[in-house]
């Protein structure tokens, strides 16, 4: 492995959300940026989780539901990257989308033995753009990263986003289309 070269000094960003659909990589990919940045790295299901930044459980979906309010208080002015499917809810520079085909997404969900229900409909949301949609609508197109997850490597994965933290790729939303999964 080469020498880490990386360096947070050298960042376009001072807040970037890194967002996507659940089993789409975004707390692999958000550990390995921020091993090789050293930077703060939130991970927002974690937060909810151990603050109690929750308004209760949804018992269908089984998983607790946000309070947003809640998180931005406890986020404060926050720096670094923040993970979750929600991140692209809260204030930052910029907005990575991590993507994966739908059928793969399958995959990955099933191997975390999430219920059959859940797989579903976030195999139709990642088909749907569902994330990037709302990633768009609350950055722009012009601060919005879409990278695709599909049958790739994390360290590849990892280098498209630090191309991103870096300023060396361009905006992309709209360039991965699900929509045949369909």
């Amino acid at each position: 492995m080469s020498e880490n070269t990386d360096n947070a000094a050298d960042l376009a960003f001072e807040r970037v959300v890194l967002t996507g659909t659940p089993g789409t990589g975004k707390t692999t990919v958000a550990e390995r940026v921020g091993d090789r940045l050293d930077i703060d790295v939130h991970h927002l299901n974690d937060l909810i989780r151990e603050e109690g930044l929750h308004e209760g459980e949804d018992e269908q979906r089984g998983s607790l539901v946000a309070d947003l309010d809640a998180i931005r208080k406890h986020l404060g002015d926050w720096s670094g990257l923040l993970d979750s499917h929600l991140a692209h809810h809260f204030g930052a520079d910029a907005a990575i989308v991590l993507r994966c085909h739908p059928d793969e997404l399958e995959a990955r969900l099933e191997e975390r033995d999430e219920p059959e229900a859940k797989i579903a409909e976030n195999a139709e949301s990642e088909a749907l753009d569902i994330v990037l949609s709302e990633a768009v609508r609350a950055y722009g197109e012009e601060n919005v990263y879409e990278i695709d997850t599909t049958d790739r490597s994390v360290e590849a994965v990892v280098d498209d986003v630090l191309a991103v933290l870096r300023g060396e790729r361009e905006p992309s939303a709209g360039t991965v289309d699900f929509t045949g999964a369909l």
